[in-house]
């Protein structure tokens, strides 16, 4: 354990079935490690360190949907909590072309350390606030860059990540490619909406974060990836927890029919 919480817990109090979690809050390296990991400040400013703009997206929804919200206050290169932990990118000593020094000799032992200071008191909490209500709804947060050193630009807005549960995630992603708003919204932006079912990524990850905590369980749950472009600002932060509200609230009454 070390000094410092490894997450933040928003709203503990608040009553709706929801629960909002953001697992790459934040790109903060704790002080035991100097304040960096030995990288330049623009890479800390980029997606390998954390997802840009997660968190306040997550903290608008949270209020939006009376949810509670857990996020990490980690940077997932100090150790990934949505990785398993056996899984090998759960530290990572290589991403997207940037090489982390810090990382370079982190052993078993120094990963197990770094499990039981970061990783195990995040997931710990996390499944206490899933486990306090038994129809709880699981909304993890996430956005992805627009484009990878090397590959080509990504044309999703929003991507959806279900792995083999696909109870919320489908009728979701019909309320998302029919919504008015969003149609009008990706139209400002000179491009037209596109919703990805498992793009930019693969929603089957095994050990991750919703397959602990929903998957095994049986728990409704949705991971929404945003396109980091889309919500680097406050205000386009707030914005986009504004459009997404209604649609994740349309979607669970639906299913409550």
């Amino acid at each position: 354990m070390t000094d410092i919480p490894a997450f933040e817990i928003i709203g503990r109090a608040r009553q709706s079935r929801w629960l909002l979690t953001c697992d790459h809050a934040t790109n903060r390296i704790p002080p035991e490690f100097g304040g960096t990991l030995g990288i330049p400040e623009a890479d800390m400013a980029r997606h390998i360190a954390y997802d840009v703009g997660a968190k306040g997206v997550t903290l608008e929804l949270s209020k939006l949907l009376d949810s509670p919200a857990i996020l990490s206050d980690f940077s997932r290169l100090v150790i990934d909590p949505n990785r398993g932990a056996d899984d090998p990118t759960l530290v990572r000593k290589i991403y997207d072309g940037s090489v982390i020094p810090a990382n370079r000799d982190a052993g078993p032992d120094e990963i197990a350390r770094r499990i039981d200071a970061y990783y195990r008191p995040y997931h710990d909490a996390y499944e206490a606030l899933a486990a306090a209500r038994e129809d709880v709804v699981i909304c993890a947060v996430h956005s992805f860059t627009p484009q990878l050193k090397g590959r080509p630009r990504r044309p999703w807005q929003i991507g959806i990540l279900s792995a083999y549960d696909k109870r919320f995630t489908d009728p979701l992603i019909d309320e998302l490619q029919n919504d008015p708003t969003l149609k009008a919204e990706a139209e400002a932006l000179g491009e037209r909406l596109v919703i990805g079912d498992n793009e930019p990524y693969d929603g089957s990850l095994r050990g991750d974060a919703v397959d602990t905590h929903a998957l095994r369980h049986g728990r409704l749950n949705v991971l929404i990836e945003l396109r980091s472009d889309l919500i680097e600002t406050p205000e386009a932060q707030k914005k986009w927890a504004h459009l997404l509200a209604p649609i994740l609230t349309r979607t669970l009454d639906r299913l409550s029919r």
